[in-house]
């Protein structure tokens, strides 16, 4: 038996026992006559004490010998500690060694396995292994895995069956780059790792299966973000016989159940938006609502004025930064510049300071009076004591630039509390995308979503102003979810692809087993599918998510650790009929 307890289990209620414990020294402190170490698992930190008195002198001199890292066993009596730490839920007590086993030795770790350690990123990504034996990533893992079971808890008890789908699958244009893998048995041929398991989860639905989900590994080669990897985690889900209210009710269920069970919050009913209203107020399709700064729009109030910068525009909008009034010239000037930075693109800034006593001072004092400016506040929901903080441009892009400045003054002023959470759904995408490059369409979500059946008419005769039956959920600003109801019959689908521009053949090679399939009573169905890495980061407080994956690729989508991708041995490549040899063209 290696162990009796684990180092986190010990406690006052022990004292007095025969225990036996293993794992790691985290640290050792040797005072000459008595020396301590601290006894590390995934479980937690128990104090071990060595003494002249006590310790026989051989196992003094094994101390002497030992390092950080080591891996030991030790055997000992659980005595009550004269100076305790009540930081830790062993802090009370030590054990009293009275055998050692050294069970592996350790070399000097790269970096302290401390929770704040002296090891940079690139650094403890090569030593995963290492940096996972720290407190905060170790719990990040577990709170992964309490998240997890959380979900399958939840679908399982609402009647879902976890289905496995392929990984090796059928590469489709759509969507972002695909990862193949050659077949040897098919000379020329390749499978794609799936970006998801979307038809498979639909063809489950003509099936007859009713309610799926999949914790799944999904797969996208695309450029990397700080939430984003070449591999990552969905909760994937679809439901047939359902409409988007069923989808909705469902899964706003599980979002809560999540959230009341590995944070102890509860939350009411989520508020809704539409895309079209999401844009308007916030200049994104995924708003942070756990604070204000709505947009206002300001056309009718600052236009025919004299002023020739806003009379020209397509749009003029502001935001009311709250308490901000008393920020100096020096400071105003400083927002003005970040939003002038070519991150951001805009032109400049007209500012208002709405004092305390209810008057009014701004860039712009010459061509508007106080009047004016008062509708102006009242227009962006402002209070005495604000800086209104007026755009003006093209209509998408200023709006896009005005929610980077409401995202920027949001972090500044703290409103962005990472132990809040304010879930909303946004409803009515647009079906279609217009790419002038391509000079065709695109979908929004995916080639399979569903038109609104007040919308469907429009295929016809006005494609681009068609609403998708599609929803997203978000989560303080980031998008955690999204879904739809899918087309379920084949006349629908076949003319979704073609005014996605596929032609008959093209559509046939590409997804005729999913048409075909509707043809034998394929039922309404539709479905969601969660980012478990994101949720998981931000439930957890952050909003990156490598730290909530065991091991995780670098910027570049490499594995620093097992130094992947690499390259293969020319056998292997003649055995996949690869040929890398360039040509002397």
């Amino acid at each position: 038996m290696y162990r009796s307890h684990t180092c986190g289990a010990l406690s006052i209620n022990n004292l007095n026992q025969k225990v036996t414990l293993s794992g790691w020294i985290q640290k050792i402190r040797d005072k000459g006559f008595v020396s301590w170490i601290d006894l590390r698992d995934r479980y937690g930190v128990t104090q071990l004490v060595f003494d002249t008195e006590r310790t026989p002198e051989s196992l003094l001199k094994t101390v002497q010998n030992l390092g950080r890292e080591y891996v030991i066993q030790i055997s000992g009596t659980v005595i009550e500690r004269e100076s305790k730490n009540p930081n830790i839920p062993t802090g009370e007590i030590e054990v009293l060694v009275a055998n050692l086993t050294v069970l592996n030795t350790a070399k000097t770790p790269p970096f302290t396995i401390e929770d704040k350690t002296d090891g940079g990123e690139d650094l403890r990504m090569k030593y995963r292994y290492l940096d996972i034996r720290r407190n905060p990533v170790k719990q990040n893992l577990i709170f992964r895995s309490q998240v997890a079971i959380a979900v399958r808890n939840y679908l399982s008890g609402q009647g879902f069956i976890e289905v496995e789908t392929p990984y090796l699958i059928k590469s489709t244009p759509e969507g972002a780059r695909d990862f193949v893998v050659p077949s040897r048995m098919n000379e020329g041929q390749f499978y794609a790792l799936p970006q998801s398991p979307q038809t498979f989860k639909q063809l489950l639905m003509v099936a007859g299966m009713d309610k799926y989900f999949q914790i799944v590994r999904c797969f996208r080669d695309e450029d990397l973000r700080a939430d984003r990897q070449p591999e990552f985690t969905q909760i994937d889900c679809e439901m047939a016989f359902v409409t988007q209210e069923d989808i909705l009710e469902t899964f706003e269920g599980l979002t809560k159940h999540i959230l009341h069970h590995t944070k102890g919050i509860t939350v009411e009913k989520f508020p809704r938006i539409t895309y079209a209203d999401a844009i308007k107020k916030y200049g994104n399709d995924k708003p942070d609502i756990r604070f204000g700064m709505a947009f206002g729009e300001l056309n009718a109030l600052a236009q025919g004025k004299g002023f020739q910068v806003f009379d020209n525009q397509e749009l003029i909008v502001g935001i009311a930064a709250p308490g901000l009034a008393d920020y100096t010239r020096k400071e105003i000037d400083a927002l003005i510049d970040w939003v002038k930075r070519p991150q951001v693109g805009a032109g400049g800034l007209v500012w208002v300071r709405y004092n305390h006593d209810g008057t009014f001072k701004s860039s712009v004092d010459k061509f508007f009076n106080e009047e004016t400016l008062l509708a102006w506040a009242q227009a962006l929901q402002a209070q005495p004591g604000d800086l209104l903080l007026v755009m003006a441009g093209s209509a998408d892009k200023t709006r896009s630039q005005l929610s980077a400045l409401r995202m920027e003054l949001a972090n500044r002023l703290g409103l962005r509390k990472a132990d809040t959470f304010a879930p909303l759904w946004v409803t009515d995408f647009p079906l279609l995308e217009w790419d002038e490059e391509s000079k065709r369409y695109h979908a929004m979500h995916h080639p399979f979503t569903s038109p609104k059946p007040d919308d469907m008419h429009l295929l016809d005769t006005d494609p681009g102003k068609v609403r998708a039956n599609a929803y997203d959920l978000v989560l303080n600003g980031n998008e955690i979810g999204g879904g739809s109801i899918r087309i379920h019959d084949k006349k629908t689908q076949q003319k979704m692809f073609s005014l996605l521009g596929f032609s008959d053949a093209q559509a046939k090679a590409q997804f005729g087993f999913l048409m075909d399939a509707f043809e034998y009573g394929a039922p309404p169905h539709g479905g969601i599918a969660f980012g478990f890495d994101r949720l998981v980061a931000i439930l957890g407080g952050q909003e990156t998510i490598r730290d909530f994956i065991a091991f995780p690729k670098n910027n570049a989508g490499r594995d620093v650790m097992i130094d992947a991708p690499s390259t293969i041995a020319q056998e292997q490549l003649e055995e996949l009929h690869i040929n890398l040899t360039k040509s002397e063209d």
